[in-house]
């Protein structure tokens, strides 16, 4: 865990080689925003093999909903939601090509898997700092499932979005490693 890594999406396999878990990042470029049923949507058109309506390949997915945008702003608060709340979708579009996910929390054993198999990243996000986050945040787009409302997919262009690596291409898992640190240095 040292400097801070800039990262620009689209990711690359190259950039995510570079990551381990806790190490803290910074995010600029293009991310997805969406949550449950928005996955959901997009799990049903995999199982049927029709065409998603967005590109998932290289792409990253925050798992937000954000409240509606105040006068003169691109978006309103945008927290990151449970993630794995979308562990039963998040294999399928992994080997798709997605390559990095934002929010908070626990990953399954088969989300983890996934991860290494498609060489992708899980970050996480700061809970409760959902109107920071949209600070970082300078246009948000629907571009797909308008009729979910704050659950629709946006395109977001963020600008130093601030993260953490808690799941690397290698297997790392920066929640494992402290609690065995924590059981080591005080739980024994």
């Amino acid at each position: 865990m040292g400097d801070t890594i800039v990262l620009t999406t689209p990711l690359t396999e190259e950039a995510l080689a570079g990551l381990r878990a806790g190490d803290s990042v910074l995010i600029t470029g293009t991310v997805l925003a969406a949550r449950d049923a928005a996955h959901k949507r997009l799990a049903d058109l995999i199982e049927k093999g029709e065409p998603l309506p967005v590109e998932i390949a290289g792409k990253v997915i925050y798992y937000a909903g954000p409240s509606p945008a105040k006068p003169d702003k691109p978006i309103g608060s945008v927290g990151p939601t449970t993630s794995g709340r979308m562990d039963a979708y998040t294999p399928m579009l992994l080997d798709l090509g997605l390559k990095g996910m934002i929010g908070k929390g626990y990953r399954n054993q088969a989300v983890k898997d996934a991860i290494v198999r498609n060489k992708a990243v899980y970050f996480a996000s700061m809970g409760g700092a959902a109107a920071l986050n949209a600070q970082r945040i300078t246009a948000a787009r629907i571009v797909a499932y308008e009729d979910l409302g704050p659950e629709a997919i946006r395109e977001l262009d963020v600008v130093d979005f601030p993260a953490v690596v808690v799941n690397d291409i290698y297997g790392g898992d920066i929640y494992d490693e402290g609690r065995r640190e924590y059981e080591r240095t005080v739980g024994t």
